[in-house]
């Protein structure tokens, strides 16, 4: 196999598939509650009361609330900061349900993965084009040399900043397109798109992960790896709208389209 074979395009959907079903994956996901919309400190159908306390969550549980902190039973009081990594490994549990600590653009939350998901139980599969090298091209990036933020719609229509710090530029069926990306930490990228199949028989907008560029800005646009975004799996992402100029003009009927 070669890196951009059609096998190793079919073990990356299906380790796809495997990723987004697992008992903590995206469609595991039943609600995301935001502190500030609940200022008596309950949330709907987690026990337990949290308040906002400076840099930190600050939750405070009985030991009849069922709750557990690092595995073990949990009573009292406790700072919590947002959860670094996947849910599963989320500090706080009530049960098999992983209750993780969020903070995004200033506001903390926190968001309820429960492996018994209705979602979870229905799951199909990705519906995915086949393998097809024609939607993989060179792309150049070209940073800003500026941090650049734009004010975007999200899915739960409020407008949050969407970081860009690059234009990637590249060409398919002979016509040249440039999209705003986000460089993540990693020096990886991340873009928002749109083309003319969304919301028909793609899903209305899609991710896109191109590699880190190299020294000479090289990198590879591969749609055949476009992405559904995590609202796709669950309603309660939070995931934003395509930033201006990131909705293409040309229909790409290639990668992740929509849910089984």
């Amino acid at each position: 196999m070669t890196p951009d074979s059609a096998d190793v395009w079919q073990h990356w959907h299906e380790h796809r598939v495997a990723s987004v079903s697992a008992p903590y994956g995206p469609l595991a996901l039943t609600g995301t509650h935001w502190l500030e919309d609940y200022p008596e400190r309950r949330l709907p159908d987690i026990p337990g009361a949290r308040a906002v306390g400076g840099d930190e969550v600050v939750l405070a549980a009985a030991e009849v609330d069922g709750l557990t902190l690092d595995g073990q039973p949990f009573e009292g009081a406790v700072g919590l900061v947002a959860d670094p990594g996947p849910a599963g490994g989320a500090r706080v549990a009530y049960g098999e349900r992983r209750l993780v600590v969020l903070r995004r653009a200033g506001a903390w939350g926190v968001r309820d993965f429960d492996p018994a998901s209705e979602a979870r139980r229905v799951f199909r599969g990705i519906e995915a084009t086949p393998y097809d090298p024609r939607w993989s091209a060179p792309g150049h990036f070209t940073p800003y040399g500026e941090d650049r933020t734009v004010r975007v719609e999200n899915v739960d229509g409020r407008r949050r900043g969407l970081g860009l710090g690059a234009k990637l530029a590249f060409a398919l069926d002979g016509e040249e397109f440039t999209l705003q990306v986000t460089v993540e930490g990693d020096g990886s990228l991340w873009a928002v798109f749109a083309d003319a199949t969304s919301g028909d028989s793609s899903y209305r907008f899609r991710f896109l992960r191109p590699a880190a560029p190299g020294a000479d800005g090289r990198t590879t646009v591969d749609f055949i790896r476009a992405l559904l975004p995590p609202c796709a799996f669950a309603d309660h992402f939070v995931c934003p709208f395509p930033p201006p100029g990131n909705t293409l003009g040309l229909a790409i009927p290639a990668g992740e389209r929509n849910l089984r």
